[in-house]
């Protein structure tokens, strides 16, 4: 083989180079973030305020130019000058602001967050406990503290869970079984009808999370309906299945109404056992279902307006700025996603009333030779008296 002359030796390298610089630079700007501070601020003064276009629109914006003061982390009483175009400020007032700084060309800059809110929040927060501890005494309190233990159990566990790359649909029905089972007895203690609604409670939420593993399949969902899925996926690389994180907030969103139907339901069938002890249990079990079917109507009505009010901004922006279709709006992703979460949520409420009526009634009710017993009748007729008797 004939060796290389040394002017083609060069050649090869300079052109080496010319490929080999280029790639560098864009491994370098793909592995380079920018690094993002949030920090509390305060106005120190409204220099300037205007009202400028927005570039390609027809809507005309408020601009300030803000002097700000950082009031915490590494740039503390640090004051610099900024243009806001995100909400209006007055002098004093507190605010969070963002600090940016693009680690290629070393370029910064500043923006203005949120306002600060915390103290409003914590206010209100305060007022819904005063109110609870107040008007639900010791029950409200309980209610309170399984609250305290759900958000724990969904911070502490679904949340590591899934980032960890666990199934979200498993870690929600898990989680979800916890909040039930934790939620129940420490609100109304350790009793047969508790356990009655838990263990309704968790044959609904396993049954429909395979209604909406099914649902999701058949409908071809890839769980991209909202920029929160996006970049979500972004930030982790593409490694979260979004899919089960749609499936698991589904699980999760059914949990607040299928409580109240199920401690209603098996409270239900208690009362009418002991006001009707002797009455059989398929009876019992159809009273029961009398009052569960007024509530369903209730209920479902209430999961889905409060769904609507949600997505009442997104309805407004398609049912004025879209042309196409209606059948086309409901099909896009957007949308088919809050009607598979209404009808999910409703169809788990819906059977959540047979099932917890059923599992109570096996539980509650005593055999029907336990009924006739001459010992045990005489015994309730004797509490009877009691009862009635004044002193």
């Amino acid at each position: 083989m004939k060796p290389l002359s040394r002017k083609k030796v060069v050649w090869t390298f300079l052109i080496s180079i010319l490929f080999i610089v280029p790639c560098g630079a864009w491994a370098q700007n793909e592995l380079v973030p920018d690094t993002v501070t949030v920090m509390k601020a305060e106005v120190v003064a409204v220099q300037s305020e205007e009202v400028r276009d927005i570039p390609g629109t027809d809507v005309r914006a408020p601009i300030q130019t803000i002097k700000v003061r950082i009031l915490d982390g590494a740039e503390k009483g640090k004051e610099v000058v900024i243009e806001n175009d995100y909400l209006i400020l007055e002098e004093g007032e507190v605010f969070y602001i963002t600090h940016t700084v693009d680690r290629i060309s070393d370029m910064e800059y500043y923006a203005v967050n949120d306002p600060y809110r915390l103290p409003q929040i914590f206010f209100l927060v305060g007022l819904f406990v005063v109110c609870v501890f107040f008007f639900g005494g010791l029950q409200g309190i309980r209610g309170l503290l399984s609250l305290i233990g759900s958000f724990l159990l969904i911070f502490y566990v679904l949340l590591p869970g899934v980032l960890q790359g666990y199934s979200p649909l498993l870690v929600a029905v898990g989680v979800s079984s916890l909040i039930i089972v934790v939620g129940s007895y420490i609100t109304h203690g350790f009793t047969k009808t508790t356990t009655s609604a838990v263990v309704g409670m968790v044959i609904t939420v396993s049954f429909t999370g395979l209604l909406a593993y099914w649902s999701v399949y058949i409908t071809r969902l890839s769980g991209f309906g909202s920029e929160e899925a996006i970049y979500l996926n972004l930030n982790a690389r593409g490694a979260i299945d979004v899919v089960g994180i749609l499936l698991g907030g589904i699980i999760i969103g059914l949990l607040g109404v299928l409580y109240d139907a199920a401690i209603g339901q098996a409270v239900s069938v208690e009362e009418l056992a002991k006001i009707a002890p002797h009455a059989s249990k398929k009876t019992i079990y159809q009273r029961a279902i009398r009052i569960g079917r007024e509530h369903i109507g209730a209920l479902v009505n209430t999961l889905a307006i409060a769904y609507v009010g949600a997505a009442l901004p997104l309805l407004l922006l398609f049912y004025q700025s879209s042309n196409a279709s209606i059948w086309f709006i409901i099909n896009t992703e957007i949308f088919s996603t809050e009607i598979i979460r209404i009808m999910i949520g409703s169809i788990g409420l819906v059977l959540a009333v047979p099932i917890t009526t059923i599992v109570s009634v096996w539980i509650l009710m005593r055999t029907h030779d336990d009924v006739m017993n001459p010992e045990i009748i005489k015994k309730e007729e004797e509490n009877l008296l009691h009862v009635g008797h004044h002193h």
